[in-house]
């Protein structure tokens, strides 16, 4: 079992996370219940299953929930360009969020190599 608020690729995920909380503030009101709770649902599984996977009981099933923690970035990525093409967002705003969830795949997939 890991401790997963000691990890730095969780931490980064909650300031990712309240990143698209941030962002998301200026959205449409009718994408309430579409694309913004799309998106911050994405965000919050990032940690979440960073966390869950940490409190596994194998590295093998830590590395799994790594792959899901992915899976969601990539997703948060998608709906934040997807809001970029419907101008709720800027290409600046954009940018700095997906620099930020690249460090973070890049992280993860460090961590499930030192996992194996």
């Amino acid at each position: 079992m890991h401790k997963y608020k000691e990890l730095e690729i969780w931490k980064r995920a909650i300031d990712l996370t309240v990143d698209v909380y941030d962002l998301t503030k200026n959205f449409p009101e009718d994408e309430k219940f579409g694309l913004t709770s799309q998106i911050k649902r994405a965000a919050v599984s990032v940690p979440s299953n960073i966390a869950e996977g940490a409190g596994r009981n194998s590295n093998k099933e830590f590395n799994q929930f790594l792959g899901i923690s992915t899976g969601s970035i990539f997703e948060v990525e998608t709906q934040l360009i997807i809001a970029e093409r419907l101008n709720f967002l800027t290409r600046d705003q954009t940018e700095k969020v997906l620099q930020k969830s690249d460090e973070l795949v890049r992280m993860t997939k460090s961590l499930k190599n030192k996992l194996i």
